[in-house]
């Protein structure tokens, strides 16, 4: 395989190229812009059994549904030139490998997986309020006598956890091989024919062939980031607490497994009653959905913004 084959499958990967058509177009020699963004994956977690987190009245899987159903009517209507593609419309259980084999089954562009946060259990508080006199016992049978001693004394109340706000995951860089890795063992689920064809040719441990996976696997990465820190900035504008775009240290599974750039967006902290109230309402759930759509729409424009200036 000659360099320059190489060369051109890396950057048909990275930048998604231009097509020329020859003849049938108005314009032949002129470049086509391909699309960047052709098919969305809405992943809502949980499901069925697995009912994720719990707050007073509602759990993580039915505000998950909720809100992913509306962020595919939303992009359906804001975005018309993308298709989206939900891993499940009802109340049913599927693992993490399911939905990542339904993802890339769908050879998406992008997956968005809906969350709801849990920031633990209520708030435990302990305030000294002076002493109090203990009856105490010493001794055994008829010799036991009592006395008493002064104990201090002390005032114990919980309340919510107060910890609120959004916050988007993406893959951890110690994940980073574990996604090379799957990458190398299914290229046909994120190879276009072009690089396909190009490629046709390297056994899966050549170095030429581990460039262009290493080269598209920062690719996926870099757009995760990129995404993840725009969705951020969007809830922010509309007054949510920012707790930023953040690699998690315990592995979030299907978000190495899918073939395409993902992140994972925590919309709230369902164990604050004033969080689950605004995950609950269809004010709340409106926000969000239009706050990560206007940041898809940044999302898209820049990466055709990339793509006509053959930035990589």
């Amino acid at each position: 395989m000659k360099l320059r084959n190489v060369v051109v499958a890396s950057l048909v990967l990275i930048t998604g190229s231009f097509n020329v058509f020859a003849s049938g177009d108005k314009n032949p020699g002129k470049p086509v812009q391909k699309t960047v963004l052709r098919k969305i994956i809405i992943d809502p977690g949980h499901g069925g059994s697995d009912i994720g987190a719990t707050g007073v009245y509602s759990k993580e899987k039915d505000i998950a549904l909720s809100i992913s159903l509306k962020l595919d009517q939303l992009i359906r209507q804001e975005i018309p030139d993308v298709e989206t593609y939900l891993t499940r419309t009802t109340d049913v259980f599927d693992p993490v490998t399911v939905k990542a084999q339904i993802a890339n089954r769908e050879k998406g562009d992008l997956f968005i997986c809906v969350h709801v946060n849990e920031g633990g259990g209520p708030i435990k508080h302990k305030e000294f309020i002076g002493y109090k006199e203990e009856t105490r016992y010493k001794g055994k049978g008829k010799k036991k006598k009592a006395y008493t001693v002064k104990v201090k004394d002390y005032r114990v109340w919980t309340t919510p956890n107060p910890a609120k706000g959004t916050e988007t995951f993406i893959f951890g860089v110690n994940e980073v091989n574990a996604a090379k890795d799957y990458m190398k063992d299914n290229e046909d689920l994120y190879l276009d024919s072009v690089s396909a064809k190009e490629l046709k040719d390297f056994s899966s441990a050549d170095p030429a062939k581990m460039m262009i996976i290493n080269m598209k696997q920062q690719a996926y990465f870099n757009r995760s980031a990129k995404l993840a820190m725009t969705i951020q900035e969007e809830f922010e504008k509309v007054g949510r607490i920012n707790r930023e775009a953040q690699q998690r240290q315990k592995r979030i599974w299907v978000l190495q497994a899918v073939a395409m750039p993902a992140v994972l967006v925590e919309t709230g902290f369902i164990s604050n009653p004033e969080e689950e109230d605004y995950l609950n309402s269809a004010e709340g759930q409106d926000q969000i959905c239009t706050a990560i759509v206007k940041a898809i729409k940044r999302y898209k424009f820049s990466l055709e913004k990339q793509l006509l200036s053959g930035e990589k």
